[in-house]
């Protein structure tokens, strides 16, 4: 898919949240500045977050009440690796009560971060374009 701007990237991420439950994780990958909080941000408002949402990059996460469900939002950035951090460092994030979005994924084993249901990559096109895919990985068939 391709987004001309950060509203399309919204609105694309606003359509995925609509098929996501408690107990989702959604990893988002890209490089700096490719639009993975935006499309964060997009998400979060769906389900129904009132607050701002920001990238959590300094304090690794950060949680929003929702509509009936907890948003959390996690920025893997600054750590090496997860295996150099305390096993509870995610605790608080990933529970079956709450839908995370992980920024920055491969710098935890994959099966670490609980029940992936989606893999969104952003990649920059030019300007404020950019190609977005979702790699919807479920053993189950989600609606559409």
């Amino acid at each position: 898919m391709r987004s001309a701007g950060p509203a399309e990237t919204e609105a694309l991420a606003a359509d995925a949240a609509a098929k996501l439950t408690a107990g989702d994780v959604v990893l988002v990958s890209g490089e700096l500045g490719a639009g993975k909080t935006t499309f964060v941000r997009g998400a979060a408002r769906a389900l129904g977050v009132g607050e701002q949402v920001v990238s959590p990059t300094f304090t690794v996460g950060a949680r929003y009440r929702a509509r009936g469900v907890t948003v959390a939002h996690l920025d893997l950035y600054r750590l090496a690796s997860l295996e150099d951090e305390d096993p509870a460092l995610l605790v608080d994030y990933l529970s079956a009560e709450t839908i995370a979005f992980v920024e920055w994924p491969e710098r935890a084993d994959e099966g670490a971060l609980g029940r992936v249901v989606l893999r969104v990559v952003l990649e920059h096109l030019g300007g404020d374009a950019r190609g977005v895919t979702l790699d919807w990985r479920l053993d189950r068939e989600r609606p559409r």
